[in-house]
């Protein structure tokens, strides 16, 4: 079978792939990162509006670390891949398959670290995108040399100190920076990790000036699911694309891109105009309805889910009682929390429930369940709390899976960083940080399972400041709640237990197990 750029030359495209040949426009963009998601994110949104002649430059993709095998692939193709979109988008089915032209090149910066200075000479390059993970936006102690640093941060100092050698103080050669880092305030981040490379390596304080003043570092939200490459249906699509695609990335419909920048950013990066989901401004609203109505349901639903024998979130909304679970958990005990206009909420919580029931989407709980106390605290301790405070009674779904996280994280063994849970007859993983394991691994250490000592594991874990940053057994009625399911599950199953909490809830039997005792 051909490769995707022969497939181009001879014109054996199908009809149902979409190609716009979008050659010779100016590299516009720096960007660090060439994975899935960016591809799939933000140079899928670049190509879409060079598509309309609206921002009409290309890309330079960046590999971020030393051992990356994207960057010869994305050269071997011209910089060209496919991005299938699969899903439902306002009840409509989604099938698009898309050859997107916005990378110009990629560049090894451990290789061809002047090619990526002689970039920081070009008055074309406007913008610096990037998707280094969380790991990117950290530290790390190293020399300013003429080789290419390694932390992302160390890249971005030395490129910007040649542009400022270059071009002084012009304040026209400051560039826009926008992470895609899943971290909490990420431009701000970056700009400090910036200034504090600048300041460790005895920069001139011109250029540290220059840096503060005219360059802008915006924060920023990113979602969209981006499952990547898909190696178990890649025969499929082969004989679905008529060609291969070493690169090619699947993806959901949903996006949103919140940032924020000023007018001018926004009237140079034309998004909206485009037709795509992009906020510009405040992104604090933005990331509390995501971290609340999407990432809260999904750590909601995981240990539940998981324990009670299914592996995905699509099988957990086909489960019939887990669905109730999840539904009263997201429309009577999140969405109430949420402080933003109505219209908005709904309409984010409709996309969704598309979302959770994307069959092209296989979503795994375990890989949901990876840090799931920290999750639980940021996601769901909030409107846990906010809930228990406005009603004066705790939330049942949001406290169940509670129970269930705990249970999930019930293990006699450790393995390296991990420890191993059991189901049934199947052990799982159980990924988190030293002092969550240490933690949930010493409550854990006991040789039987009476009720007393369930609750004793149950008052040893919310009692971890550590972990949660308060003492949760000083919430009314909660050890007492969470004891009573987590000695229901342990007893009964999750699957029973679960047929259980469905059946208050269709009831609107919510009870507190201190009366039901």
């Amino acid at each position: 079978m051909e490769q995707l750029n022969q497939s181009i030359e001879k014109k054996n495209l199908p009809n149902h792939v979409t190609y716009e040949k979008l050659d010779s426009l100016p590299e516009k963009v720096l960007q660090f990162g060439e994975g899935n998601f960016i591809r799939g994110f933000v140079d899928w949104m670049i190509h879409q509006m060079n598509k309309q002649g609206l921002f009409n430059g290309k890309v330079v993709a960046i590999q971020p670390t030393p051992h990356g095998k994207v960057v010869p692939k994305l050269n071997k193709q011209d910089g060209l891949y496919t991005v299938a979109l699969r899903g439902f988008e306002d009840g409509q089915k989604v099938e698009s398959n898309e050859i997107i032209s916005s990378i110009s090149r990629g560049i090894n910066p451990y290789e061809d670290w002047d090619q990526v200075l002689s970039l920081a000479e070009s008055k074309d390059i406007e913008f610096v995108f990037s998707n280094t993970t969380e790991a990117g936006l950290t530290y790390m102690e190293e020399e300013l040399s003429e080789k290419s640093p390694l932390s992302f941060p160390g890249k971005i100092t030395a490129f910007l100190y040649r542009r400022f050698q270059v071009f002084g103080g012009d304040s026209k050669a400051g560039l826009v920076f926008i992470p895609c880092e899943l971290v909490e305030r990420n431009g701000e981040v970056l700009k400090e990790l910036v200034l504090q490379y600048a300041t460790d390596w005895k920069l001139a304080s011109e250029f540290i000036e220059w840096v503060k003043e005219y360059n802008q570092f915006c924060n920023t939200l990113v979602d969209r699911i981006v499952t990547g490459f898909p190696k178990d249906k890649i025969e499929q699509f082969n004989e679905l694309l008529g060609y291969e695609d070493t690169l090619l990335t699947v993806g959901e419909p949903y996006h949103l891109f919140a940032i924020d920048g000023n007018e001018d950013i926004a009237r140079r990066l034309p998004f909206a105009q485009a037709g795509l989901n992009v906020k510009w401004g405040d992104i604090s609203p933005y990331r509390e309805i995501k971290v609340r109505l999407l990432n809260g349901p999904h750590t909601m639903m995981f240990a539940v889910g998981f324990l009670s024998g299914v592996n995905t979130v699509q099988e957990v909304m086909n489960d019939k009682d887990l669905r109730i679970l999840v539904e009263q958990g997201v429309f009577h005990e999140i969405l109430p929390t949420v402080n933003m206009d109505d219209s908005e909420t709904l309409s984010f919580v409709r996309s969704v429930f598309e979302r959770f029931l994307n069959p092209f989407n296989k979503h795994y709980l375990v890989d949901i369940g990876m840090n799931a106390i920290y999750k639980f605290k940021s996601r769901l301790l909030p409107p846990l709390l906010a809930y228990h405070e406005t009603n004066k009674q705790l939330p049942r779904a949001i406290v169940f899976s509670l129970a269930a996280l705990i249970v999930y994280y019930r293990s006699s063994e450790r393995k390296g960083n991990l420890l191993v849970g059991k189901r049934g007859e199947e052990d799982y993983e159980i990924r988190d940080n030293g002092e969550a394991i240490l933690a949930c691994l010493q409550a854990w250490k006991i040789e039987s399972e009476t009720d007393e000592e369930l609750k004793n594991v149950v008052t040893t874990i919310l009692a971890n400041k550590q972990l949660w940053d308060l003492d949760l057994n000083e919430i009314t009625g909660l050890t007492d709640m969470v004891t009573y399911d987590v000695q229901r599950v342990i007893r009964n199953g999750m699957k029973e237990s679960v047929k259980e909490i469905a059946q208050q809830v269709n009831s609107s039997e919510i009870f507190s197990p201190t009366e039901k005792q």
